[in-house]
């Protein structure tokens, strides 16, 4: 980057969570590398969703209730740019906000932690009526339709309250059996960058368990029209992740589904077949109800995709100082950076198509139903 034009401090918003403030540094970590020169200030602050804490978040009835807070800081200045988990944020961007970076996703893996005196069990072998705990609206209904032996228990707030309510379950068994916890449901990638792997009892194969869209990978928010922020960010951009990424925002955005919407996916950048790969499902809340689909497409020609980036280069070999990559073409929120556009309008596509046949299947139908009960539930 160019030294003369650098900011001397950088602020990064952040949740004031353990796992928001782990991922914050590491991009930071991240940046400092590549930008030596620059220094950064972490700006932590709760969100709607840290503080509101008695009711499980379909029924809060707000959106972006983990981002919205760390948005308005953005917008008004008092940050530069924002470390999320991806999956917390709206397939529709805040207006006057991209997402810059997406980081190489870790496993998005959904993980059981069981209490201490359940850690022989897994998930099909549990006691009859055990009680699993999670705060989503995917996990549940998949739970409830792939194993008849749970009952399933919203549990809220930061990874650190969840476990804690787990190992004081542990102290109270027989006081309340009712209520007692027998093991959490909780995102296989925070566990990990919180460093709590020894706590997992069960690593849940995706063939059991969609994850949701997003998981596993950091997103870096930041305004719009910041190209300084943005040529910064960009080096943080990793290839297969943006494209996976995109694929599943373009899914969730033609369900017109939320973050607590009872969707599932799983994606795949073969770099050897060239191609992605995705599959898709909706649930009803019980999990009665469930629409499943897949589908793949071809990734760009390479030889294509140069070809695409020398019509943009002048004379001497180089890009014009407006590089194509620098448009303000937006793919479901993402900035693309050097990746290629021919690529991301594949994922784009095939996230649409997969979603367009579930709802020729009914998919919506199925939505607004959970939707309704949600909603009845809040009055």
């Amino acid at each position: 980057m160019d030294q003369g034009t650098c900011k001397t401090v950088i602020r990064v918003g952040s949740r004031k969570s353990e796992l928001a403030l782990i991922q914050t540094k590491f991009v930071i970590n991240q940046l400092k590398e590549l930008n030596p020169e620059i220094e950064f200030e972490i700006v932590s602050m709760t969100t709607m969703g840290d503080r509101v804490l008695d009711k499980p978040l379909p029924k809060i009835g707000e959106k972006s209730l983990f981002t919205k807070d760390l948005e308005v800081a953005l917008l008004s200045g008092t940050v530069d740019f924002v470390v999320h988990s991806l999956k917390d944020l709206p397939t529709v961007m805040e207006i006057g906000t991209t997402i810059g970076a997406i980081l190489k996703r870790d496993d998005p893996r959904d993980a059981l932690v069981l209490r201490d005196d359940c850690k022989q069990f897994q998930l099909d072998s549990l006691p009859s009526k055990s009680l699993i705990g999670t705060s989503s609206l995917r996990r549940t209904a998949q739970l409830k339709r792939k194993f008849s032996n749970i009952q399933v228990s919203d549990v809220r707030g930061n990874l650190n309250t969840r476990l804690k309510k787990l190992d004081d379950d542990s102290q109270t068994i027989g006081k309340n059996s009712n209520t007692n916890y027998s093991g959490i449901i909780l995102a296989l990638a925070g566990i990990r960058r919180m460093g709590w792997e020894k706590r997992v009892s069960q690593i849940i194969d995706s063939d059991v368990m969609l994850y949701a869209v997003g998981q596993g990978a950091l997103a870096v928010e930041c305004r719009i029209g910041d190209e300084f922020i943005l040529e910064m960010l960009e080096p943080l951009h990793h290839y297969e992740t943006v494209l996976q990424v995109v694929a599943e925002r373009g899914f969730l955005t033609r369900l017109g589904g939320g973050c607590s919407a009872p969707v599932g996916i799983r994606s795949t950048v073969c770099l050897r077949k060239n191609a992605i790969f995705l599959d898709g499902a909706v649930w009803s809340l019980d999990g009665s109800e469930e629409l499943k689909y897949s589908s793949s497409a071809e990734l760009a020609d390479k030889k294509v995709i140069q070809s695409h980036i020398d019509q943009y280069r002048g004379e001497d070999g180089e890009p014009p100082k407006k590089c194509p990559y620098k448009q303000p073409r937006q793919f479901v929120g993402v900035t693309p950076g050097k990746i290629s556009y021919l690529d991301l309008d594949i994922a784009l596509k095939l996230g649409t198509e997969l979603a367009e046949n579930l709802i020729n299947q009914g998919a919506l139908d199925i939505m607004n139903a959970a939707k309704d009960t949600i909603h009845s539930a809040i009055k």
